[in-house]
């Protein structure tokens, strides 16, 4: 049962879901719900937006190339750069579902965007899509010129599981001397795969899009060995030490599973110094930040990334 707190919007897309009887997705094998999920998002994402120029490229990686598409505006550089990680629970999901967004951030932030195709679960378990985002920000920061990219002002971002990639990468990138990274843009982000036991997870672990049966369907693609959970490269709240990285804007909903272990992540970045603004949109839901087409929330919640991105460096 649906309680009060989704916003009207919100509570019309639930219902008409509910109606509509389709198959969960932790019911299907990997390729239907890839499809299944495509075709959820092509419904509610709204129109892509024009801009200047949008290539696909590969760039190299030792396991195999990496497919990237990069946003670029009609302006004159260098401009702010935001690498970002699409969601899908590491499962789910490519560069085509989050194009709208993409396009979005990178026209009212006036930056390039380069949004990275990493490796999917379950055919490649973690960390492969850490090692193949840790692979896309270093290639960044080497062409920033070729990009023009200023390469102190770039970004990493993502949306739930790329809000994790996100987060992690910053870790990755603290720890092994990495690139530069100015801001950390976490969207309702996954950051305790250890453990499914908050009051959000608790009260939202049904009906409200997102589900604990799905999450846990994600995670068990996602990860070879129940101990790799506890690695702050799959889990960055279990982190020993916060300190030392980038600025973080984290951004959650009040309907969603996650919404505690996001908050909880932010709160650990300020305790370490970190200056981490978080913001929780009321009546939202996962995944609103991709559903501008339906939500006006998400809609705003975007200009909120843009103006994070465009102030870099300011």
């Amino acid at each position: 049962m649906i309680g009060n707190k989704p916003y009207p919007e919100v509570r019309t897309l639930l219902e008409a879901n509910a109606a509509a009887g389709g198959p969960a997705i932790e019911t299907l094998a990997p390729g239907p719900a890839r499809q299944a999920v495509v075709d959820a998002i092509k419904a509610v994402a709204g129109q892509p937006e024009e801009i200047g120029r949008v290539e696909d490229r590969m760039i190299p990686h030792t396991e195999r190339p990496i497919r990237i598409r990069i946003y670029t505006p009609a302006a004159a550089g260098p401009l702010p750069c935001l690498v970002y990680f699409h969601g899908g629970g590491w499962v789910v999901c490519d560069l085509d579902t989050h194009d709208v967004v993409c396009r979005a951030i990178a026209r009212r932030a006036g930056a390039v965007v380069v949004a990275v195709d990493y490796r999917l679960s379950p055919e490649y378990k973690f960390p492969a899509a850490v090692e193949d985002g840790y692979a896309a920000i270093e290639w960044v920061a080497a062409n920033a010129a070729h990009l023009i990219v200023d390469p102190r002002r770039i970004a990493v971002g993502g949306d739930s599981a790329g809000g994790n990639l996100s987060a992690v990468i910053c870790l990755k990138s603290r720890d092994e001397g990495g690139p530069a990274i100015a801001l950390q843009v976490l969207v309702y982000p996954v950051t305790n795969l250890a453990s499914f036991d908050t009051p959000s997870y608790r009260e939202f672990a049904e009906g409200y899009y997102l589900t604990r049966a799905e999450m846990e369907w994600f995670r068990g693609h996602y990860l070879a060995r129940t101990e790799d959970a506890q690695s702050p490269y799959a889990s960055p709240l279990l982190a020993p030490d916060l300190r030392g990285l980038p600025p973080a804007l984290v951004i959650t909903a009040e309907c969603d599973p996650l919404r505690d272990e996001g908050e909880a992540y932010a709160r650990r970045l300020a305790e370490a110094g970190v200056e981490a603004t978080c913001t929780r949109y009321a009546g939202m839901i996962h995944p609103f930040f991709s559903l501008g087409g339906v939500f006006s929330q998400g809609r705003r919640a975007i200009e909120q990334v843009a103006a994070a991105v465009r102030s870099l460096g300011a």
